[in-house]
């Protein structure tokens, strides 16, 4: 079953809207990072009373881990809802590893570099070719009855991989790629999520960017994965969103969070952010309050690209 607490966290406007961290101390993933930046980001966030922090191991190798960390014990942890992921191995050149003693270890790891005792969402990031997935959530499901995860993910999983892991119930989230232009999982995964009470998390909920809003018709060349077709769609369905963003006098990007927001299929949603005004203008997303039919006219703009 889902951790109860968690899940009434996430049932509010304001819990709906988290962080995502891979620019916090992610050196190996993004060039000419500041860890200042990084240390000020969480705090942007953690005073503007987000309460949905989302990291990983691979973000800097554990360094996004220890910034988060060092930044929570000036906060009061129960106020603050993190979420962690592991797979990648660093004693075999990070090989995806999903062994039940790998995620062990990992959970330790990760308790150690956050300062704290428990963390509230863990997932497995990937899933590697030999480990029995019910087996590496098994593992997961024995560290929650422990008190050091609260409840248990899996990332990257392909539907029978979600099914393989969730055999005994241990799954409680999914996180995967979605997004307004990326609607694969509505009919992919969804249906057995409902089904089996298993909330969802989006990443990239911006599009690397093309959701805000900021590229023009010409830019097509930037965005190769749509055909010239599609792309001609989704800048016209982004001009309409403008309007609707303009009456609700917010961005684009905003009001395209607000409709994930709004989206009662969406756990949370974790717009990542390099900047500590970014985090601010992603906060200033819960002042759109969308009507019944902004929601429905931005789902059916985007409803066949």
């Amino acid at each position: 079953m889902i951790d109860k607490e968690v899940v009434n966290q996430l049932n509010n406007k304001a819990a709906k809207l988290g962080i995502g961290t891979n620019k916090v101390g992610g050196h190996n993933l993004f060039d000419g990072l500041n860890d200042q930046d990084g240390y000020d980001l969480v705090k942007e966030a953690l005073d503007s009373n987000i309460q949905m922090i989302d990291t990983a191991f691979m973000y800097g190798l554990g360094r996004s881990e220890e910034i988060i960390g060092d930044v929570l014990q000036n906060y009061t942890r129960e106020n603050v809802k993190i979420a962690t992921k592991a797979a990648q191995d660093p004693n075999n050149d990070l090989q995806i590893n999903n062994s039940p003693a790998f995620l062990t270890q990992a959970v330790d790891d990760a308790l150690t570099r956050l300062k704290t005792d428990y963390i509230d969402l863990f997932y497995i990031h990937f899933p590697d070719d030999v480990t029995p997935k019910d087996e590496a959530v098994a593992a997961l499901t024995k560290l929650k009855q422990a008190g050091k995860i609260k409840a248990v993910g899996v990332s990257n999983f392909s539907l029978e991989q979600i099914k393989e892991a969730n055999k005994e119930g241990g799954v409680d989230f999914v996180e995967d790629h979605y997004n307004l232009v990326d609607r694969e999982a509505e009919t992919k995964l969804w249906p057995y999520l409902k089904e089996n009470n298993i909330r969802f998390v989006p990443y990239f909920p911006l599009a690397s960017g093309l959701l805000t809003g900021k590229y023009r018709p010409d830019d097509g060349n930037k965005f190769k994965q749509f055909s010239a077709d599609q792309f001609s769609k989704i800048m016209t369905g982004l001009d309409a969103v403008k309007q609707i963003a303009d009456h609700h006098q917010a961005t684009v990007a905003q009001t395209v969070l607000a409709w994930y927001i709004k989206n009662p299929d969406i756990a949370v949603v974790i717009p990542g952010a390099r900047q500590p005004q970014q985090v601010a203008d992603n906060v200033a997303t819960l002042k759109v309050d969308l009507t019944d039919d902004d929601y429905q006219t931005i789902d059916r703009l985007f409803n066949n690209i």
